[in-house]
């Protein structure tokens, strides 16, 4: 009997450790866990985000109408109005047509998908949205460094493009920067979904982050963030909470995740 208990929690541990090394899924990174202190944080205020698995690109237009081919309700003129506004995947022709240029558009990242939209798309995969602190957590990642903070030179790339207008075509998604983690065009592609985009406006309503909102969105509030130079940070957060789950913008895509 001891015998067979020995035998028993032996292969209990290969099969732990074989599900431990399974690969991921093709195009996505591990982004190993850690803390940082998020824009609205005090000292003591740090956040600690799980490993968690992300797509190495924000989806492209190619892969999205594999999607609509495989989903005919999320087609450009079948999506519900109460999934997705007016715009809806404005860029493109017709229900299975990228546009004009679609030659060079495919491995563009789609825009103008609602949340919904990109809430089905990685549902369909397997996969998530990856929430707020998990996005902002790997954003924070320059080529060469997990977390860049402190780097001035990341925060003025950023701004740069933040400042810039959009361009007629978007370049490949392949194109776009790679940080640390492998992961291409977190800064300097596209806006990108978030499964909690508008939690900064849900958590301010609780009784002990009342003064969420004012910290974010008031200037003499925001003074008391953690990191007053990121100022792309506060974009962000400005940003998606400005987002209802409908809206579709010409600059705003995704990329799924997926937990460990």
């Amino acid at each position: 009997m001891l015998y067979r208990l020995i035998v028993l929690l032996l292969l209990m541990g290969i099969s732990f450790k074989a599900q431990a090394q399974k690969p991921l899924p093709q195009d996505m990174v591990l982004v190993k866990g850690g803390a940082f202190v998020p824009l609205y944080g005090g000292d003591s205020a740090a956040v600690k985000v799980k490993s968690f698995a992300l797509d190495a690109y924000p989806v492209t237009n190619a892969q999205y109408l594999r999607f609509v081919k495989e989903n005919p309700q999320w087609r450009k003129s079948a999506v519900k109005k109460l999934f997705a506004d007016a715009n809806y995947l404005r860029g493109w022709n017709g229900d299975l047509s990228i546009g004009a240029a679609a030659d060079q558009l495919q491995n563009s990242p789609v825009v103008s998908v609602s949340w919904f939209a990109a809430k089905a798309y990685c549902a369909c995969q397997g996969k998530r949205l990856a929430t707020v602190e998990e996005w902002e957590y790997a954003a924070l990642a320059s080529e060469t460094k997990a977390n860049a903070a402190n780097d001035e030179k990341f925060y003025q790339r950023s701004i740069e493009w933040y400042s810039q207008p959009n361009p007629t075509y978007l370049p490949p998604v392949q194109q776009s920067f790679r940080n640390y983690y492998g992961l291409y065009g977190m800064i300097g592609l596209v806006w990108e979904w978030t499964q909690d985009f508008n939690s900064s406006l849900l958590i301010g309503e609780s009784r002990a982050n009342a003064s969420l909102d004012r910290q974010l969105f008031c200037g003499s509030g925001s003074s008391g963030a953690k990191d007053t130079k990121n100022y792309v940070a506060f974009m962000r957060y400005a940003f998606r909470s400005s987002l209802k789950a409908n809206y579709t913008v010409s600059n705003l895509g995704f990329r799924c995740a997926q937990s460990l």
